[in-house]
């Protein structure tokens, strides 16, 4: 019988700091590197856990450490699992290369050849093998050196056959009272057990099953929880382990009142109508999480933390701290870049969080580049009672591509809301849109210009949903954005008209295992309003780019436009395109690591398809695929393609950083 006890983790106080900023540490790839190297070359105990395979000579003098191999090791073991097990464990394996000076005695490596059996014994039971056999046996090896040969029998695995987790205290109390909350926390803990009937035993994940049961009991409510005993009972006749425990929850925690320290320039009224928790409310640690993320989002504090006092006799209203960081009143950004869709460009962005004492923030950003300038301003509000934020914003545009400039101007007013998963947009906006382009003929001559004035007054809804392992570096999850809108829109070259508009975008991220990732794109959107209403041209739409179809420009994939000229002739514009009332893009892409030593370092293989038209019947899908890199930085994937795009038979290379919803 083996019986095992799991010491009651300190209760410690909740205390998380969320760091708003994000530093990039260019030396800390290189510090981690040296650290492990240093780590291989270094012996231990031979049952410490994480320890790695010794190097081989080889390795070690490219290490520059003078290294001279004494004896050699050969262990046999059925599966290549057990064999690194015990060749990274086992004593005699980790003494094979000493150095010269420290060069291992007779004697000694007699002791480590005498107790490498029962060592080896020891190992494979962490492992559930209970009644493996080991035998050592000493010969001379080619190079005159002593060799070692370690056959192993490791017998059958130990399975996990039952299991009883029970529990003592408050939580017991509540389910039998019939509690929703405490009967589904006690089956929980039964039915997420890592280590469930059925899985081989292994000591490392018996005490893993344990500490992930204490961590859920102690984050939905009861903070001051403990295994009150433990125990894996094995029987080695029968390959079998009967694992039982009893947690003692302790009190049900409830919250108190808030208390908020480090405010200097703003008040708590925005903290404290973030909050979305009364007294009385049942403690658990993913609300305190979530709402502390909430207040890291607002955008006025540089670090925040959020605390409950773990003390039992203030469980039935334990205070909330809220301790911050406060960000300056005012912040300046500059920076340089570069994108596939706006070239070289260069951005000056301004902050003020409390612009004339107003309760809120001012926004401008700047951007002057060759194919884009673009200003917007933005007013908005500390969250209110109902956690909602009132906003004013205003832009202005002016953009090159595929041979037109267009100029779009807006005026929005509303309200947005974020939760943990979901953000919210409700504003009704005003809209203008200047497009000049050029006529041409079937030579491509300039035979005229064009002048196109739109605007459109609307009420819109933006809507984002996200379910993922990592908002800045996903691999699992899913994310869908959907807008919708409707009003009235009125131009200088088409009738004036009602007009609805529908738009998302969805992603879904999954590993495949084995360190392969997939990544599936599906975007539409459509105009809906009489084909000789005029739209504005930002309200329709256009494929082609980085976050679209790659291999192709920038919006440089939509309709071709028939111009009437003054003497009737018309013409079919090749050069000039327009934007099209319905939209479809896909795109799917597979990557892997390039090696398990650098794992941020990716490369991918992607195909995307999509157009622009006015009617979903001339939607014609342009293709593009190719191949890419993939760096994984703190800020969000860095992302290097190059891709072919069938319908002009070119190749194309695309920049781009982070991740578009």
């Amino acid at each position: 019988m083996l019986t095992s006890f799991l010491s009651p983790l300190r209760a410690a106080q909740l205390k998380v700091s969320v760091k708003e900023s994000v530093r990039l540490l260019a030396g800390l790839r290189a510090g981690l590197a040296a650290g492990i190297a240093s780590t291989l070359l270094l012996g231990g105990c031979a049952l410490l856990p994480g320890t790695e395979e010794p190097p081989s000579k080889k390795e070690a003098e490219a290490a520059g450490v003078p290294v001279e191999r004494s004896y050699h090791l050969v262990v046999d073991a059925p599966t290549g699992e057990q064999r690194k097990l015990l060749i990274t464990h086992l004593d005699l394996a980790r003494f094979q290369h000493t150095s010269q000076a420290d060069a291992i005695t007779p004697d000694e490596l007699a002791r480590l050849a005498n107790a490498a059996p029962g060592q080896a014994k020891t190992l494979l039971e962490t492992e559930g093998y209970f009644g493996a056999q080991a035998v050592i046996s000493r010969s001379e090896a080619e190079d005159g050196l002593p060799q070692f040969d370690m056959k192993v029998t490791p017998g059958p695995r130990t399975l996990v056959t039952q299991l009883q987790v029970r529990a003592e205290g408050e939580l017991l109390t509540l389910a039998e009272a019939g509690d929703p909350g405490a009967k589904q926390l006690l089956v929980q803990l039964s039915e997420r057990w890592t280590l469930p009937p059925g899985e081989p035993f292994r000591q490392a994940a018996w005490v893993s099953a344990k500490n992930n049961a204490l961590a859920r009991l102690r984050a939905e409510g009861y903070p001051t929880g403990a295994w009150l005993d433990t125990e894996a009972r094995i029987d080695p006749a029968s390959q079998t382990a009967t694992l039982s425990g009893t947690l003692r929850s302790g009190p049900r925690f409830l919250l108190g009142e808030m208390r908020v320290e480090g405010l200097s320039r703003y008040n708590d009224q925005a903290i404290r109508n973030l909050a979305d928790f009364q007294p009385g409310t049942p403690y658990t640690e993913k609300k305190l999480l979530d709402y502390q993320d909430r207040l890291v989002k607002l955008g006025l504090f540089e670090n925040v933390s959020v605390e409950i006092d773990p003390n039992p006799e203030l469980a039935a209203a334990t205070p909330v701290t809220v301790k911050v960081r406060e960000q300056t009143m005012q912040q300046t950004t500059t920076g340089i870049g570069y994108s596939d869709r706006t070239r070289l460009h260069g951005t000056l962005e301004h902050r003020h969080r409390r612009p004339f004492g107003w309760e809120g923030q001012a926004y401008n950003k700047f951007e002057l580049g060759d194919i884009r300038r673009f200003w917007k301003g933005e007013l908005i509000s500390d969250p209110t009672r109902n956690r909602y934020r009132n906003l004013l914003a205003s832009s202005v545009t002016r953009e090159k591509a595929a041979g037109e400039v267009t100029t779009a101007s807006s005026v929005r007013a509303g309200r947005s809301l974020d939760t943990e998963h979901i953000e919210r947009l409700i504003y009704g906006e005003l809209l203008g849109n200047t497009r000049k382009g050029g006529v041409y003929d079937e030579k491509g001559i300039l035979v005229a210009t064009f002048i196109e004035r739109a605007e459109a007054i609307s009420l819109n809804y933006n809507w984002v949903w996200r379910d993922l392992d990592s908002v800045i570096l996903p691999t699992r999850g899913l994310t869908s954005s959907i807008q919708v809108g409707a009003g009235q829109a009125q131009s200088n070259f088409d009738d004036s008209g009602p007009f609805a508009r529908v738009y998302t975008r969805n992603t879904l991220y999954w590993p495949l295992g084995k360190s392969w990732y997939s990544q599936v794109r599906v975007e539409g959107g459509r105009v809906f309003a009489q084909a000789q209403v005029g739209m504005p041209d930002a309200l329709l739409f256009r494929a082609g780019g980085d976050e679209s179809v790659r291999g192709y420009g920038y919006r440089t994939l939509g309709p071709q436009k028939k111009t009437a000229l003054a003497n009737g002739r018309t013409l079919i514009t090749t050069n000039a395109l327009a934007s099209g009332r319905t939209l479809f893009t896909t795109s799917a892409e597979i990557a892997h690591p390039f090696t398990q030593r650098i794992p941020n370092l990716w490369w991918a293989a992607f195909v995307d398809a999509g157009d622009a038209a006015n009617k979903l019947s001339e939607l014609r899908p342009a293709l593009g695929y190719g191949l890419g890199l993939r760096f994984r930085s703190p800020v969000g994937p860095l992302r290097v393609d190059v891709a072919y795009g069938e319908r002009i038979r070119k190749a194309r290379m695309h920049l781009s950083v982070g991740i578009a919803f």
